[in-house]
């Protein structure tokens, strides 16, 4: 096994409207194939159009939303004499916003309408409102390792 220990935390600089790391984390989150500009349109339209919906500022519904879409717990499948068991482990933060915004997306891009700026400032909103289907996946996460808490004693 390796001795190196962890590696270090890369640094993601601040988005150019917002001066947020959030932002500029959800903003590679969404990135396809390289394309950054075209994510940081798609993300700044959709802020734009909750700020027009709501009538507050876009980036504290933002936060709320990564906010509420944060899991505290997730489950682990891990094997101990020939049965598998899902194992509860506390998420951190970094990691707990990564998976919060990484559902948002998938949210968005699974939900019906006609251009992904719609979807996502719908998903945005509802996750803040806590609602949605990034909220809903963290609550049946919550509710998969209260039901597995028995287990908790195998930690990684």
């Amino acid at each position: 096994m390796p001795r190196k220990g962890q590696a270090e935390r890369r640094q993601v600089g601040v988005d150019s409207k917002f001066k947020s790391t959030n932002v500029q984390r959800f903003i590679n989150r969404l990135m396809q194939r390289g394309k950054k500009s075209v994510a940081q349109r798609v993300t700044y339209d959709a802020l734009d159009l909750m700020k027009e919906k709501s009538k507050q500022e876009s980036i504290d519904i933002f936060k709320k939303a990564i906010k509420n879409a944060t899991p505290l717990v997730k489950v682990k499948a891990r094997r101990i004499g020939g049965s598998t068991y899902q194992v509860p482990i506390e998420v951190g933060h970094f990691e707990g916003e990564s998976i919060g915004s990484r559902w948002i997306i998938q949210a968005a891009r699974k939900r019906h309408g006609r251009s992904l700026v719609d979807k996502l400032a719908n998903e945005l909103m509802d996750a803040a409102n806590g609602q949605g289907a990034a909220v809903k996946k963290r609550d049946e996460t919550h509710r998969m390792a209260e039901a597995n808490k028995a287990f908790a004693h195998y930690r990684f």
